[in-house]
């Protein structure tokens, strides 16, 4: 049987998926980790990853990732 290679997660993201892309979102932007649902609200900021209060998704330090199941930050979903 042949056919395209499987690709990885980073070429296949949910509809509403952030995938890295800032000019979806703005500073107040609430994203949800489509693995176990942990909403990042920037108005909390991240209390696992030491990140202060009203701190926006995209300047969010390279190496965060979801403080319950480590998904990385392209994975994240905008919540409407």
């Amino acid at each position: 049987m042949s056919g395209p290679a499987p690709q990885g997660d980073e070429g296949h993201f949910f509809d509403g998926s952030f995938g890295g892309d800032t000019g979806k979102i703005d500073a107040q932007t609430r994203l949800e980790c489509k693995i176990c649902w942990h909403i990042y609200d920037p108005v909390e900021g991240c209390a696992y990853w030491q990140v202060p209060a009203g701190t926006p998704f995209a300047d969010l330090p390279e190496h965060w990732t979801c403080p319950e199941c480590d998904a990385p930050k392209h994975g994240f979903m905008v919540v409407e």
